[in-house]
């Protein structure tokens, strides 16, 4: 059978340098997943810095183009991946459009504005291409685990959300929010199942790099059912990285994030009588999560199926762009 033929738009650290991570798991960027897939072959590159593009032609031994119509015209893909900055990828994907590419992944944040992941949303729903958003957690195999557990309701009833994100210790609140919070607003409404929506704000201020900000909302399943509090916590000033999610249910509770993965279960208390307390049932994730290995099936599953709806699409990115345009929006 052929291979499908797959190329890339934007050749810097989630597109290929991320590869050279000894501890990162592997592929963890656009080219190395799709050189990892079977029924992939890597055609091209394309970047508007020489340096860029010299690199990545020296390390995966393709072409590279500075013009992406002229390789999209040369090489026909059917997999192309846009891992530019968010201001050019409405751009991208609607050359992509033109050239009646089959399928797109377009990196996170869908867009750096609302107007723009309306429009990209749209080219979606047309059919031609089909796009999917690069929200990783979606295709990690702890985060589909915590999915079922709740979907399953193992643990009762979910009542509570809560999240954090530490992600850089002078770097501005807001820039954090955008570029890593699309990834925690995106994984708590999948696990969910539900919307989130803002409701307020308070803390420090969201363009400032020291403290924290903390954006209470609600996760709104069913119109019948009532909704579930959220909290996420946004800070800096920290020298470590944090990005996880817990989950307070009837019955116990969850953790997941960045090396946690935690299930939490009511037992009869060893501390009082007639109470019940926590107990860490020892269940761990261990091995690949498939994260980027995954979101490359799905794309070549919707190259081969057109009628296909990947598991992270168009709409799911415009979702969590509503969400941080009314959090950034709020006063």
């Amino acid at each position: 059978m052929q291979k499908l033929k797959a190329a890339v738009i934007g050749l810097g650290r989630i597109a290929s340098i991320l590869e050279e991570d000894a501890l990162r798991e592997k592929p963890c960027t656009h080219t190395g997943a799709i050189t990892a897939n079977e029924d992939c072959v890597l055609s091209a590159g394309c970047d508007i810095d020489e340096e860029r593009r010299g690199l990545y032609a020296q390390k995966w031994q393709v072409p590279v183009y500075k013009d992406a119509a002229e390789m999209l015209r040369v090489h026909k893909p059917d997999i192309l991946s846009i891992a530019t900055h968010p201001d050019s990828h409405y751009r991208y994907c609607r050359l992509a459009s033109e050239h009646k590419v089959p399928v797109v992944i377009c990196e996170k944040p869908l867009a750096d504005n609302i107007g723009e992941a309306r429009k990209i949303a749209k080219l979606a729903e047309k059919g031609s291409p089909v796009i999917i958003t690069n929200h990783e957690r979606r295709y990690s195999q702890d985060y589909i685990n915590v999915k079922s557990i709740l979907d399953e309701e193992k643990l009762g009833r979910l009542l509570r959300v809560s999240a954090c994100l530490y992600m850089g210790k002078n770097r501005r609140l807001i820039d954090q929010l955008w570029h890593d919070g699309t990834h925690l607003a995106d994984a708590i409404m999948f696990l969910t199942s539900s919307k989130l929506k803002h409701k307020r704000r308070w803390g420090a201020k969201l363009n400032a790099k020291s403290g924290t900000a903390y954006l209470e909302g609600e996760l709104q399943k069913e119109k019948s059912a009532p909704p579930i509090p959220a909290l996420m916590e946004i800070g800096a000033g920290r020298d470590h990285l944090v990005f996880e999610i817990e989950f307070s249910c009837e019955n116990g509770r969850l953790r997941i994030g960045n090396g946690v993965f935690e299930v939490w279960e009511s037992v009869p208390s060893p501390y009082a009588e007639k109470f019940r307390s926590l107990q860490n049932t020892g269940e761990e994730f261990r091995g690949a999560t498939g994260f980027f290995a995954n979101m490359l099936k799905d794309a070549v599953l919707c190259a081969k199926d057109p009628s296909r709806k990947p598991r992270s699409c168009a709409a799911d990115g415009l979702r969590v762009i509503e969400y941080l345009n009314s959090v950034k929006a709020w006063r």
